[in-house]
């Protein structure tokens, strides 16, 4: 009788103790949540999430992808995305920076240490940045009324607001902590992803259970939107395991007095080869005018304080100017960043090392640029695919009735399902390779 690949999952010391330490790390960081920022004003938080306009809805969105964070205001409200930010920066600096991408040719090794460290040190100006832009739109967003008790950085309230940002750049670092700790100790290389999965996911049943409230629409709306999610989830696996296959020949081997026959292969090209950094990159880009027009609402010149409240109105989430932008954005940089690691894979010089051949084209440069030629034509249908996904809630938000989009529309979130979507997919990627390692038949796995 054949075991099941789940059983032998829990049978296998190795992997059920990785199993374990994740569940384990996950429960410690949804616990620790729940831990408020000093000072909070809760009636004021209430009164934000309640609202039906756009600061409601921009409130609710941050609250979905922080995994109810935001809501409750923890020490843990701005997740780990100040540790994503600042590594996309320095990614992005590689090819800019000629100094920066021959350190990462010469030694790969020191390099990727380089980036680490660099990463971590970024992150704590950059989360100290994203605490006083939250503080400062949410308490533009409520009016005027602060969200946190003296708040401020003059007399007495300096202490105070220092207290706030430090506990929440040490609830971002222990985010980050936290996850590289899953990516060692549990599942490899998932650590991050699975705590803004985790999050993500933990939102679903009271938004579920808030469109149920409404008797009338609740269970079709309920149903409809179902039916959406199911219908984006198939498109965004099907797009993003979408490959176009290069054909590449390489050279035969010697084997004693024999020379083996070329081996004719594959070059697997993504469609989207970026994944959902370009909706993070984007989003981050956008709210920065709001955060530096948040500074100015309260200003004594009228029209200096008209022009901030416009910009907040512009960039605010139901905006069709926030839209559109966002959907350009999403595209333009979904090229640019496929660009910057096609760049850095150089994948003509490596074929050339290892004497392959793409036929009909020179080796080496010319390989690169044939490549790279492909690559941006098959990114076109991805990053048109990922701008849509992107711009998919402010479309539905036009057709479906207010209790939806109040209630379950932020369930369609883009970046929420990408990283869902993502996570689930490599994470039982990376259990059937733990599976094969640990001697498990491969054809015990699809049973």
């Amino acid at each position: 009788m054949k075991r099941s690949a789940w059983r032998y999952l829990w049978k296998s010391v190795d992997i059920r103790k990785k199993l374990l330490i994740t569940f384990l790390l996950l429960i410690i960081y949804r616990l620790a949540s729940n831990i408020p920022v000093p000072g909070i004003n809760a009636e004021v938080l209430k009164t934000l999430s309640e609202s039906s306009g756009a600061a409601g809805n921009l409130f609710n969105l941050l609250d979905l992808l922080s995994g109810g964070t935001v809501s409750r205001f923890s020490i843990l409200a701005m997740g780990v995305y100040p540790y994503i930010t600042s590594q996309i920066i320095l990614q992005l600096l590689i090819p800019i920076i000629p100094a920066l991408e021959r350190k990462m040719k010469d030694n790969p090794t020191e390099g990727r240490k380089w980036m680490e460290r660099w990463t971590v040190i970024l992150t704590v100006p950059m989360a100290a940045l994203s605490a006083v832009g939250q503080i400062n739109i949410f308490n533009s967003l409520t009016g005027g009324q602060s969200i946190l008790m003296n708040f401020g950085f003059s007399g007495s309230s300096l202490l105070p607001t220092l207290a706030n940002i430090v506990s929440m750049i040490a609830g971002t670092m222990f985010g980050i902590w936290l996850g590289q700790l899953i990516s060692e100790y549990g599942i490899p290389n998932q650590g991050l992803s699975l705590i803004i999965f985790a999050g993500i996911v933990s939102r679903i049943p009271s938004y579920l259970v808030g469109l149920l409230s409404d008797r009338q629409n609740g269970w079709w709306l309920m149903l409809v939107i179902l039916v959406i999610l199911c219908l984006i989830i198939f498109a965004i696996v099907f797009v993003q395991q979408g490959r176009r296959n290069v054909p590449v020949l390489f050279p035969g081997r010697r084997m004693g007095n024999r020379m083996s026959m070329p081996v004719r292969s594959n070059l697997p090209l993504m469609v989207n080869m970026a994944g959902m950094i370009p909706l993070i990159f984007a989003q981050s880009i956008l709210t920065f005018p709001a955060i530096v027009a948040s500074y100015f609402t309260r200003a004594e010149t009228e029209w200096v304080k008209n022009f901030a409240l416009g910009v907040t109105r512009t960039f605010g989430a139901e905006s069709l100017w926030y839209a559109l932008f966002y959907f350009i954005m999403v595209v333009m940089f979904t090229f640019f960043y496929t660009d910057v690691l096609f760049t850095q894979q150089n994948y003509g010089e490596n074929l050339k090392r290892q004497g392959a051949q793409i036929p009909g084209v020179v080796r080496g440069a010319p390989t690169q640029k044939y490549l790279t030629k492909v690559q941006r034509r098959i990114t076109l249908p991805g990053a048109l695919f990922l701008g849509l996904v992107a711009v998919l809630p402010y479309l539905l938000g036009l057709l479906l009735p207010v209790g939806a989009r109040q209630s379950g529309l932020f369930l369609i979130s883009a970046a929420g399902l990408l990283i869902v979507v993502g996570v689930v997919r490599d994470t039982f990627t990376i259990i059937e390779t733990e599976l094969k390692l640990h001697g498990y038949d491969e054809s015990l796995i699809k049973g």
